[in-house]
C-alpha cells in the first residue's frame, strides 16, 4: 500500500522533486503539495499532464500554513521537505511541526534528484541568494564561448504562470520571455544571457528541459537559483560565497551541501567586503571542504548613463530575491548610489498593497525597492511606487530593464554589475577542469 506524501516547496525544487522521484513511484502517493517564499502558487494544481498516470486529475497545491492540518485530514505519513534559502533552524522547526502533527520528515539527496547528462556539464550554484551567482555564470558562459563550444544554459525553475505551457522553454530573444508572460523575476535572470547571445533553457520538467538543450549544445552551464544544489549532475561543481554573509555557510540549508560538494568556491564581493570576513569565509570553506580551491573576485557595478548624480534625489531599485528572501538590506544599486554621493530616497512611504506587505514581511530591508513583479496587479503597484517618490532619477540594478515592461515618468539609470576573475584565477580554472571532460564534448 502506498505511503501518502506531502511535499512542502516554493515552485522549483518541490516540482523537480516529484517529477524525478515520485511520479513514477508505486509507494507513494503525493496527496498535495504545500507553497511558501514565492507568492500566488497556492490554490493551484499541478497538472495531470505533468504529474503522470499515478495522478490523472493532478495534485492540489495548499499554502504551507495548511500543512499541520492538512496532515491530519488526508492522513499523511511522510512530508517532503524541497525548497531553499531558508536557515538550518528553520528547517528543524518544520521537521518539529511535522512529527509533532505525526508524520515523518524527510530531505531528498543528490543521488535521488539529480539527472545525468550526455554532455559535460559545469554548475554554478551559491551559499546564498545574491552572492553573485549570476556574474560567475555569465562570465564562465563567455570563456566556454571563447573555446568555440556551444553552450546551454540551464536555469533553476521560477515555477510562475502556466506550469504546462512553461513545460520546457527554450528562450533565445526578448519576445520569447514576452511570449512566455514570464515575471519580472524570471527575466531577471534570463536576459541578460540572451543580450550576451546565449540561449537559456528553463521550465518545470527538466527531464525534457535537459534533453532540449543537449540537442543543440556542446556544454551544459547549470545556472542555479537560491542557493540549492543542481538538478543535473555536474562534472565541474562551482559554489560562490558571499563574505559578507560567510556564517550562513554552515547555517543555511542547503549551503554546506553546495561547499561541500565544491570543486572550485568562488569567494565574491572582495572589493567591498572587510579583510576579516574574506579571512573568515576563507576558513570556514577550508573546515568543510579542504580540497576545494578557493578563489576570489570582485563585482563591480557599471551604469549604462555617465552623469553628476552628486546630491540628486534617487530611488533605488535592487533585483527582487536578493533583498527579500535573500535577506541582503540592498544591493549594487545602493552602493553605487553611495558612491556617487547621491540622496537615497525611502520607497517606503509611497508603498501601498502588496508592495507594502512585503516591506512588513522582510522589516530588514534598507532604503530600496526591490524588484517584484509576480502578477499584473503587482506590476502595478511597483510600478506607481517609482512614479509617486519625488526623486530626479531612478537607478536600476536589477539586470532586466523596467523601462520595457513598466510605464516610468523618470529616466532609469541602469547599473549591471559583472565579475572582476582577479589574475583569472577563475577562467584558468575552468579552462583546466573543462580539459578533463573533453571526451564528452561533441
Amino acid at each position: 500500500m502506498a505511503r501518502k506524501a506531502i511535499i512542502m516547496g516554493a515552485g522549483g525544487r518541490d516540482f523537480h522533486n516529484f517529477n524525478v522521484y515520485f511520479r513514477n513511484n508505486p509507494y507513494y502517493e503525493v496527496v498535495a503539495f504545500t507553497a511558501t517564499q514565492i507568492p500566488y502558487i497556492e490554490y493551484r494544481h499541478y497538472p495531470p499532464e505533468l504529474s503522470g498516470p499515478y495522478y490523472p486529475e493532478g495534485i492540489p497545491i495548499y499554502p504551507e500554513a495548511d500543512l499541520p492540518e492538512l496532515i491530519r485530514r488526508l492522513g499523511v505519513s511522510d512530508v517532503f521537505f524541497s525548497y531553499s534559502d531558508v536557515s538550518n533552524q528553520y528547517v528543524m522547526e518544520k521537521s518539529a511541526l511535522v512529527n509533532s502533527a505525526g508524520a515523518t520528515f524527510h530531505l531528498l539527496g543528490p543521488n535521488d534528484t539529480m539527472i545525468k547528462s550526455l554532455k559535460p556539464v559545469i554548475a554554478v550554484v551559491a551559499t546564498r541568494t545574491g552572492a553573485g551567482k549570476s556574474p560567475v555564470s555569465r562570465y564562465i558562459s563567455r570563456i566556454l564561448r571563447e573555446k568555440h563550444l556551444s553552450v546551454g544554459i540551464i536555469r533553476h525553475p521560477m515555477a510562475y504562470g502556466d506550469f504546462k505551457i512553461h513545460r520546457a522553454m527554450e528562450l533565445s530573444s526578448i519576445e520569447d520571455l514576452d511570449r512566455y508572460q514570464l515575471t519580472i523575476e524570471e527575466k531577471e535572470d534570463y536576459e541578460p544571457h540572451i543580450l550576451n547571445g546565449f540561449t537559456v533553457y528553463s521550465g518545470i520538467d527538466y527531464e525534457e528541459v535537459l534533453e532540449m538543450a543537449e540537442k543543440k549544445s556542446d556544454v551544459i552551464l547549470w545556472d542555479g537559483g537560491n542557493n540549492d544544489y543542481p538538478f543535473i549532475k555536474p562534472d565541474i561543481y562551482i559554489t560562490v560565497a558571499d563574505p559578507y554573509r560567510w556564517r550562513h555557510i554552515e547555517t543555511y540549508y542547503p549551503s554546506g551541501i553546495n561547499i561541500r560538494l565544491a570543486d572550485i568556491v568562488v569567494v565574491t564581493k572582495v572589493n567591498t567586503a572587510s579583510r576579516d570576513d574574506i579571512n573568515n569565509c576563507h576558513m570556514l570553506i577550508k573546515k568543510l571542504n579542504p580540497k576545494a580551491t578557493v578563489v576570489y573576485a570582485g563585482i563591480k557595478g557599471m551604469a549604462d548613463i555617465k552623469m553628476d548624480l552628486s546630491g540628486k534625489k534617487v530611488l533605488v531599485i535592487e533585483d527582487g530575491p536578493t533583498t527579500t528572501h535573500g535577506e541582503m538590506p540592498y544591493g549594487m544599486g545602493y552602493l553605487y548610489a553611495v558612491e556617487n554621493e547621491c540622496e537615497i530616497i525611502d520607497p517606503r512611504p509611497y508603498a501601498g498593497g502588496s508592495i507594502k506587505e512585503m516591506y512588513n514581511k522582510y522589516p530588514h530591508i534598507d532604503k530600496v525597492l526591490p524588484a517584484v513583479g509576480y502578477s499584473v496587479e503587482q506590476i502595478k503597484e511597483l510600478e506607481e511606487v517609482i512614479n509617486t517618490a519625488p526623486v530626479d532619477y531612478v537607478i536600476s540594478a536589477t539586470p532586466t530593464n523596467l523601462g520595457r515592461y513598466l510605464d516610468i515618468d523618470k529616466e532609469i539609470i541602469s547599473v549591471r554589475y559583472e565579475l572582476v576573475d582577479i589574475d583569472e584565477q577563475l577562467k584558468s580554472l575552468v579552462e583546466e577542469y573543462l580539459s578533463k571532460v573533453t571526451e564528452k564534448v561533441k
